[in-house]
């Protein structure tokens, strides 16, 4: 039976390291979102350079306000996937080998992310969203610090896949 050599083996050390940076991401996440709270009157723009406002919103969907209207069921049925999502990226990193930092990276900008939100739907029943981003009448739905680190950790994964992982794989096989 072949092995997957991404998986650690017992004397190996696992991308788990990264949980530091996961951290960081929820503590700036929750951070930011308490000064947005703290500053910001809810739906009032407060424009900083002409495309980027600062604005409080509250999301009760996921992305881009998706079944926010839905009644309030959605709140759980968004924190039980973040939280199965959130478990397996702990496992993925705990058996990712500690040499593919850039996997390990993405998956814990992905990790902080979705824990930052977790809190703020579980605790707050919705998502804290400040960040506006906009051109002329075109405005892209508000995010906050944990939509970012998802964002950002989703296209490191994906430059991994299209680029690292190939490279990795004749050594790998050997």
């Amino acid at each position: 039976m072949e092995q997957d050599c991404t998986v650690v083996t017992s004397n190996k050390r696992s991308c788990l390291i990264w949980g530091w940076l996961a951290f960081v991401v929820v503590v700036l996440d929750l951070g930011s979102k308490q000064l947005a709270i703290t500053y910001l009157n809810y739906a009032e723009p407060n424009p900083l350079l002409p495309v980027f406002d600062l604005t409080l919103l509250f999301n009760k969907g996921a992305a881009f306000s998706f079944l926010s209207d839905a009644g309030g069921w959605q709140r759980w049925v968004f924190a039980f996937i973040a939280v199965v999502v959130s478990a397996v990226l702990v496992v993925w990193l705990k058996r990712t080998e500690r040499q593919y930092w850039w996997l390990g990276l993405a998956l814990s900008l992905v990790l902080g992310g979705a824990l930052g939100n977790l809190y703020d739907r579980v605790v707050q029943g919705y998502v804290i969203d400040f960040i506006s981003l906009h051109y002329n009448n075109y405005y892209f739905p508000a995010f906050n610090i944990a939509d970012s680190a998802i964002t950002l950790g989703a296209i490191v994964l994906i430059l991994d896949m299209l680029f690292l992982e190939a490279k990795r794989k004749p050594s790998e096989e050997k």
